[in-house]
């Protein structure tokens, strides 16, 4: 018989307070994609950490093709034949793409001669990706793209994928896994850690699913249901959203004619926006990532200044001017696509972290005191109702997983009672029990009268969420087309920047 690719043995890891990893085994043939399922919080990302090198177990062996092997860093681990694509991306700002996908590669080869094997390898799945740019132009779903081209440069035996469509469009996704599986069939062999279960059921062989850092199953995924790998991952049914009870409301947040050169000569400039979101609705915004997201949310959010007054109004009043805490003393908040320097500072602790968008009379006293022990219950109110897996609410927000820090940041603009809420992909790197909680707390939200606008790069949750979609490309917004009239091939094909000059349908108030 054909040794194993990787064999994974008994692994274990204990963190202060988390036993991430109990007595973990798992094997990967050659030429094997293999699942790695499981709630935020199960040990999924500890594990394929110690395969990678970058985390050491307490406990356990790990082998490749047959032979044991102690992989004590990153660089052991590729020169195995191992590479990996983090969920939180380990890119140098500063750098290039060209000079990022250079550290990672053996030395010798000249800067132009690796962008052109970007550009090559981009291609291959359809993506557009530009060597010279500088990291910190990226959308995160640029960055992304970066990760996996860099990773698939390396030609490894073994990839490892932590959340790798969490921001790419469907049309990436199916060329995403057309690489994969002829990656596959070469012999090399893929680790897929994903919450899409729709995705592995499609593409992978096995699946492994982890509960609470143990192994509650091996399956093979085309013959299961969702709702039986929804049992096996969080050990219930997945809770049903509730019931769609619109209300028509007064007009909110509305964007008149907002045109922004781009910040940057890498940036997207954007180009006559309009849009109006009212009381009790959730407008959706779809789009490739890098098509002016980053720019309109920087816009909405008032971290960027630029536009005249007029260009944003809320409820009404000239904000186009005013800044992110200005803004927030009228109603609106917000949630970033950047969980890590942007939703929350990683050092602080999530207690901490509460004071970045929550620093009123009900966090400081008199004369600036912090009411410290107020700040850790409300922390410690939105772990609670979210669901958030931590130690404590002095946790480092570093030291939480991808989804739970997600759910935090969520819950804590949420907790804000918002009067307009915006959010930029509310649900990326979180299971789908989680997932289904916050879409059922926005709908709540929405329910209860307050304005949402939800930008995403996954179409089935702008379809279960939203009222009306628009569609962003190249710095243009689309009309505004009701949910109940359009579909995925619709709205696919607009993304590409082709759409009527009037919407098909416009109903607003519609119920």
């Amino acid at each position: 018989m054909t040794a194993a690719r990787l064999e994974l043995r008994e692994i274990t890891k204990r963190y202060p307070a988390v036993l991430a990893n109990d007595r973990v085994s798992l094997a990967v043939a050659p030429g094997e994609i293999h699942a790695v399922l499981g709630e935020n919080g199960a040990g999924k990302s500890t594990l394929m950490k110690v395969v990678y090198g970058a985390v050491r177990p307490d406990g356990g062996e790990v082998r490749i093709d047959g032979q044991p092997v102690r992989v004590r860093n990153p660089q052991e681990a590729r020169a195995l034949g191992v590479a990996m694509v983090f969920q939180h991306f380990s890119l140098f700002d500063t750098l290039t793409v060209a000079e990022n996908v250079a550290l990672g590669l053996p030395p010798g080869e000249s800067l132009a001669a690796i962008g052109r094997r970007i550009r090559a390898k981009a291609a291959e799945y359809g993506q557009d990706i530009d060597p010279d740019r500088p990291v910190h132009a990226l959308s995160v779903g640029e960055r992304q793209r970066v990760e996996i081209v860099r990773a698939l440069l390396a030609e490894p035996r073994l990839l490892i994928l932590d959340e790798p469509t969490s921001v790419l469009m469907p049309q990436a996704v199916e060329r995403l896994f057309v690489t994969l599986r002829q990656l596959a069939a070469t012999g090399c062999s893929i680790l897929y850690i994903s919450h899409k279960l729709d995705e592995i059921r499609a593409l992978c062989h096995r699946c492994t699913v982890l509960r609470g850092g143990r192994v509650t199953g091996v399956v093979e995924p085309a013959a299961e249901s969702n709702a039986s790998l929804s049992r096996l991952m969080i050990g219930a049914e997945l809770p049903a959203l509730p019931a769609r009870v619109r209300r028509d409301g007064g007009l909110a947040l509305e964007v008149r004619g907002l045109s922004l050169p781009a910040a940057d000569r890498h940036g997207v400039a954007l180009r006559d926006l309009s849009l109006q979101v009212r009381e009790g609705e959730i407008l959706g915004i779809a789009g490739v990532s890098g098509s002016g997201q980053q720019p309109l949310l920087a816009a909405l959010s008032g971290e960027d200044r630029r536009a005249g007054p007029d260009a944003v109004r809320l409820f009404g009043q000239p904000v186009g001017g005013l800044d992110p805490r200005r803004r927030r003393r009228l109603g609106l908040h917000f949630v970033p696509e950047e969980r890590l320097g942007r939703g929350a500072v990683p050092s602080l602790s999530l207690a901490q972290n509460m004071l970045l968008t929550r620093a009123g009379p009900e966090t400081v006293g008199r004369g600036g005191w912090l009411r410290l022990a107020r700040i850790a219950a409300m922390a410690q109110a939105i772990v609670a109702r979210f669901d958030v897996r931590t130690p404590g609410v002095q946790a480092a927000a570093r030291s939480l997983s991808g989804g739970n820090l997600q759910k935090f940041i969520v819950g804590r603009e949420i907790d804000a009672d918002p009067k307009v809420l915006v959010v930029a992909q509310p649900t990326w790197g979180v299971d789908v029990g989680a997932a289904a909680r916050i879409r059922a707390e926005l709908l709540a939200l929405r329910d209860a009268g307050c304005a949402l606008l939800v930008v995403s790069e996954e179409l089935d949750e702008l379809f279960e969420l939203s009222d009306r979609l628009q569609v962003i490309a190249g710095g243009r917004l689309s009309p505004a087309v009701p949910v109940a009239e359009a579909s995925v091939d619709l709205i696919g094909a607009w993304m590409s920047g082709l759409w009527p000059a009037e919407p098909p349908t416009e109903a607003p108030h519609a119920t």
